[in-house]
């Protein structure tokens, strides 16, 4: 089962759009970080300027955002358009109930459906890193580091779990409706929430709560910050930016406002690969989490589901 909904998925036309529209995006920022990134190498100011294949997937001009930001981007359309009509598909075609008529779970359906997606996602993520370090040993002829290298394949496998929390949110919404347009439409307007205005509200009620007069003084302003970004954190996107800036950014030490006290004395120097894991942790615990909530209540709707023809 997971052949043929790989085989499917390869063979799809909205998958062939969604792969040109990456392939675009990551050679277009290569492009832009090959011009940029003697530049970058060559700023001592710069804690990061070691590592240069790590540059590569972060060094902009300012003309195209940097290669986690297109993905954070389009990630979250790979998704939904691999998972929108997983299973509302199958019954508008009348072979749900056919599969169903076979010695198959349903489990074992909609796990085949989620896991085959992830199996493309996980190819397709791990080839544009291969295919990054390659052109970077041949344009720039730099030696990789082991570190580097365990720095992109982090961020690959944090890209997969981000990308598999859309698709979860997608299958859940493929059983939910019998239409598959209304379930596409219901999700994207989920990620334009997330992605356009919960930013906006956020700001709305931080702002409401702020005392009369502007001032405030430092103890309240670090409150409010932390207010402020722990409510952003509640969206996904906010989530795989942050965790996606401190595996590809080794000097990030913190993804929250800092007090006088602790930045004293600090050095700004390149953290090891573990303590930038354990920062963080609680994003990726939250995207997985999400990931479980979203397959769980697609597995519930889904076992319950009346099949007919």
């Amino acid at each position: 089962m997971v052949r043929k909904e790989v085989g499917d998925h390869v063979r799809s036309w909205r998958f062939i759009v969604m792969l040109v529209l990456i392939f675009l995006t990551f050679f277009g920022t290569m492009y832009v970080s090959l011009a940029n990134i003697k530049q970058a190498v060559g700023n001592l100011q710069d804690p990061d300027r070691t590592f240069v294949y790590l540059k590569l997937l972060t060094v902009s001009d300012g003309t195209l955002p940097t290669f986690h930001t297109f993905l954070s981007f389009l990630g979250p359309l790979l998704g939904i358009a691999l998972g929108f009509d997983a299973i509302n598909s199958e019954h508008n075609n009348g072979t749900l109930i056919r599969l169903m008529a076979q010695p198959i779970y349903r489990d074992n359906l909609l796990l085949a459906k989620f896991t085959a997606s992830l199996i493309v996602v996980s190819v397709l993520f791990l080839s544009l890193a291969l295919l990054m370090v390659g052109g970077g040993l041949l344009l720039t002829g730099a030696p990789l580091e082991a570190v580097e290298l365990a720095r992109i394949l982090a961020f690959v496998a944090l890209s997969v779990v981000y990308v598999g929390f859309w698709l979860s949110l997608s299958i859940c919404f493929s059983v939910r409706f019998r239409n598959a347009a209304t379930s596409a439409l219901t999700a994207i307007g989920i990620w334009l929430f997330f992605t356009v205005f919960y930013q906006i509200v956020v700001n709305l009620i931080v702002n409401a709560m702020l005392p009369k007069g502007g001032y405030l003084a430092p103890e309240q302003l670090l409150s409010y910050n932390n207010l402020l970004l722990s409510l952003l954190r509640l969206a996904p996107s906010q989530l795989y930016t942050d965790a996606a800036t401190t595996l590809l950014m080794p000097s990030v030490r913190s993804l929250g406002p800092l007090s006088m006290e602790r930045m004293a004395g600090a050095i700004p120097a390149p953290l090891p690969l573990k303590e930038s894991l354990m920062i963080v942790w609680p994003q990726v615990t939250g995207l997985l989490a999400g990931t479980t909530v979203c397959f769980a209540l697609a597995y519930y709707l889904f076992m319950r589901k009346e099949i007919r023809t």
